[in-house]
């Protein structure tokens, strides 16, 4: 296949969330059929609710600024689906990434022929097999997985990662994960099997308890991150400066890459998890380690383009990150907001509205072609009581929003785009245009 039949076979596969199924058959007899990639190289894998992806991609920063040949598969993407596959910091070829999925495809057709698989493989696994495959003919020495969803049942669990992590756990996708946070705790601890590495983030008391609870009946020892920080200070657009101690050694100092205070305790992951790499053989200095840190960067999340005016992109789609999101703004933005805010329906959106919906000057409210997204008339009656009508835009695509919201902002200002990954994904490539 070329790349575009490639991606149309993989999109003809049903949408990546509604078409989900939960489970590891699929994807390990796909594997096996593709001579079990994920065996020529170890692993990371890193679940939780939120930070997964800024953990990932500090940590495979600092692999790479320690001369380690990296691969990183992260989910979703903004405006490619190369953008998932990465080797050393490349982004994987549209060539190379057609190849692979061709050889995946013709394996799943050969395996459903057969009778061994009753239904295809989803575009999730089918993406995550591409994956495996482009990191072992790439020869990578360490490969960073972030999970799609949950962890006990999600595709890149098959990986048998002997490092892994648990970011901040928070309500999201009840419909599959459970609806309590313990419920959906037990999910996403369940990547703790005997024998890993595991790095815990900072929790709230009943997720920490599942999780220890899955660390004892399988036998390890958890590494606790986020102990011992010292917050310097920040930057004017919310770069933050922190030192970290940890159980063996000390970063002093350490300016981020990544902006939002929230960054600081993803940071401390990604060190403990580049810690438990060396206690493996992995040569991380404290070099490495401080400096893959500071140049770590993460599109989509607070990604700040400067200008006149100037655009915020962060994918906030629930409550906690909602939440990261309105302290950021009332931290470090004295410019009048113009918020462009569109969501997928199945969000807490009375929650995160409340948090967001305030800091704008002008409101700009838009919905995206996806099956999930919600209805503009839905996000109307999130609009909090007494907001001015005259200062509410309701644009019927993203591209409206964006032809709205550069007329709006004065050059003083800033545009701030959030609500799902899937609008950050668009409007940055509309912006973009815009600009050019």
């Amino acid at each position: 296949m070329l790349f575009d039949e490639a991606l149309q076979y993989l999109l003809s596969l049903g949408h990546e969330t509604l078409a989900i199924k939960l489970g590891l058959k699929n994807i390990e007899r796909l594997l096996l059929a593709l001579d079990s990639p994920q065996s020529s190289f170890p692993s990371v894998q890193i679940a939780g609710t939120n930070g997964k992806g800024s953990v990932a991609v500090m940590l495979e920063s600092v692999v790479r600024a320690a001369g380690i040949r990296s691969g990183i598969y992260t989910s979703p993407h903004l405006a490619r689906i190369t953008e998932r596959i990465k080797i050393n910091g490349l982004e994987i070829s549209r060539d190379d990434f057609a190849r692979h999925a061709t050889r995946v495809r013709d394996a799943a057709e050969a395996l459903c022929r057969l009778g061994t698989l009753e239904t295809p493989p989803t575009f999730f696994e089918q993406v995550t097999a591409i994956a495996l495959l482009a990191f072992k003919e790439a020869d990578v020495q360490l490969a960073i997985l972030e999970t799609g969803l949950g962890g006990r049942l999600d595709a890149t669990t098959v990986a048998g990662a002997r490092v892994v992590a648990i970011t901040q756990v928070a309500i999201d996708h009840q419909e599959y994960l459970g609806e309590t946070l313990s419920e959906i705790a037990a999910e996403k601890a369940a990547i703790i099997r005997p024998g890993v590495e595991a790095v815990i983030a900072p929790q709230l008391p009943e997720a920490l308890e599942v999780i220890e609870r899955r660390c004892r009946e399988t036998g390890v020892t958890p590494h606790y991150a986020g102990k011992s920080i010292a917050v310097k200070g920040a930057s004017a657009w919310g770069n933050f400066s922190a030192s970290f101690e940890t159980d063996e050694d000390g970063y002093g100092a350490v300016r981020l890459g990544l902006r939002g205070r929230h960054q600081v305790v993803n940071a401390s992951v990604a060190i403990c998890l580049a810690e438990r790499l060396r206690s493996l053989g992995f040569h991380l200095t404290r070099t490495a380690i401080i400096e893959g840190i500071e140049s770590a960067r993460h599109a989509g999340r607070l990604e700040l383009w400067e200008g006149s005016p100037s655009v915020l992109f962060d994918g906030a789609h629930n409550v906690a990150s909602a939440l990261a999101l309105s302290d950021y703004l009332r931290e470090f933005t004295k410019a009048p907001v113009t918020l462009v805010f569109g969501a997928m329906r199945d969000k807490q959106l009375n929650e995160m509205a409340a948090l967001v919906f305030p800091k704008a000057e002008h409101l700009i409210l838009t919905e995206m072609n996806n099956p999930r997204a919600a209805k503009i008339e839905a996000l109307m009656q999130l609009v909090p009581r007494g907001f001015p009508s005259d200062r509410i835009t309701r644009a019927h695509s993203p591209l409206e929003a964006a032809q709205a919201a550069t007329k709006i902002t004065p050059p003083e200002g800033l545009i701030v785009v959030t609500g799902s990954l899937y609008l950050v994904g668009e409007m940055r490539e509309l912006l973009s245009k815009d600009a050019a």
